[in-house]
């Protein structure tokens, strides 16, 4: 392999990683990093940034810093723990359905097709609003839609991988089929997951926010990154940091994910799907 795209890689990484435990931080230290409790106002609506409001406040008089690290913490924990969920039951099918084959193979993957045959967003909308806008229902519609990616990112190299030669040999000495699949196939299509799953973090970013911009997010007074901006789309004009807070930090998100897969990528050197 070539030496500049693998050392291209590392560098994406490296930035991906500190992009990363930026927002871990956010994630596990968030109320102790915030300034204000994010439902606390203030007698100034739509103030510029001060000394004490560093980004200016809200049309209630919210302190704006305060509502975007809660608000990324709520986005994120949303983003991790549905990818978590797809991605664990995204590995059961492919590697079921790969190592397996015939009719079982045939049966999940179909059901997964009508799945993966509609637009993320619009199956996303349909699922949630046929829930309810709660935590736990925005988790399972972002699992359920993402699920589909994933299992066929981990059957497609399956399918391969079994008629290696050294899978062949552990069969031959009568290591079971559960242990085969789980110690001789599974490690070798971990590569392009990691991939994979990195840019449906990305993915499951945009989803989670443009959702609550459509109010199918959490519901108040947990702020979020796209209530956020729906909340402050009519105070552009007088407020532009309301808007150009949780946008930024939207962008930083999806693009933590982004530069990491593309580092991942070349290092490993394997090509995602969608």
């Amino acid at each position: 392999m070539n030496k500049a795209p693998r050392t291209r890689g590392q560098v994406l990484v490296a930035l991906g990683l500190v992009m990363l435990a930026l927002l871990i931080a956010i994630v596990l230290f968030g109320p102790v990093i915030a300034p204000y409790s994010p439902s606390k106002t203030s007698p100034g609506s739509l103030a510029g940034p001060t000394a004490a409001h560093w980004l200016g406040t809200d049309s209630i008089g919210r302190d704006v810093l305060s509502r975007l690290i809660i608000g990324g913490r709520t986005t994120l924990v949303i983003t991790s723990a549905a990818v978590a969920i797809a991605l664990t039951v995204g590995l059961i099918l492919g590697l079921i359905c790969g190592y397996v084959g015939g009719w079982v193979d045939l049966a999940v993957m179909r059901v997964l097709d009508i799945i993966f045959a509609f637009p993320v967003f619009l199956l996303a909308i349909a699922v949630v609003a046929a829930l309810g806008p709660t935590l736990r229902n925005l988790i399972i519609t972002i699992a359920i839609v993402y699920t589909p990616t994933l299992a066929r990112v981990v059957r497609a190299p399956v399918l391969s991988v079994k008629r290696w030669d050294h899978v062949e040999a552990a069969r031959s000495i009568g290591v079971g089929e559960v242990a085969i699949a789980l110690r001789h196939v599974l490690p070798l299509v971990i590569s392009p997951v990691l991939v994979q799953t990195s840019l449906t973090l990305a993915n499951t970013i945009f989803t989670v926010t443009a959702l609550s911009f459509l109010g199918l997010g959490p519901p108040p007074p947990d702020p979020n990154w796209g209530s956020m901006l729906a909340e402050a789309r009519q105070f552009m004009e007088l407020a532009p940091l309301t808007v150009i807070g949780p946008a930024t930090a939207i962008v930083f998100a999806s693009l933590t994910f982004i530069v990491l897969a593309n580092g991942l990528r070349e290092v490993l050197d394997v090509t995602a799907s969608r």
